[in-house]
């Protein structure tokens, strides 16, 4: 089984920044690709970012590319969202999944996740 536990959220004013983490335990870190998914009140779960398992590949949603940047430690078991210039359409509940495929790991059917942390933006 792999856990994930997201860590980092909170209140900040837009055109601010805020790092999320994302600790992984369970089996090998690197066999996973990971993604970040965020959940607005009212709305889908929507894709972010994902990272391939040795980061060599990365991809965003087109909301935020340029602003945000997905990495991982593979040292460290950990995932990365480092979101900058932060708006008040970011407000929301932020997910990192794992799962063996990167096509999957883009999607809503990753096979496992964490319990989400929440990132308010102010105006």
């Amino acid at each position: 089984q792999v856990q994930l536990v997201e860590s980092g959220g909170g209140l900040v004013q837009a055109g601010g920044s805020l790092r999320l983490s994302c600790a992984h335990s369970g089996r090998t870190f690197s066999r996973y690709n990971m993604a970040w998914f965020r959940q607005a009140p009212g709305k889908e779960r929507e894709f972010v970012a994902a990272i391939s398992r040795f980061g060599g590949s990365t991809y965003y949603a087109d909301s935020v590319k340029g602003r945000f940047t997905i990495s991982r430690d593979n040292a460290k078991n950990t995932m990365y969202l480092q979101m900058n210039s932060l708006k008040p359409e970011d407000t929301a509940v932020y997910y990192c999944a794992a799962d063996l495929s990167l096509v999957t790991a883009s999607t809503t059917a990753c096979d496992y996740w964490g319990q989400g942390t929440q990132v308010t933006v102010s105006s």
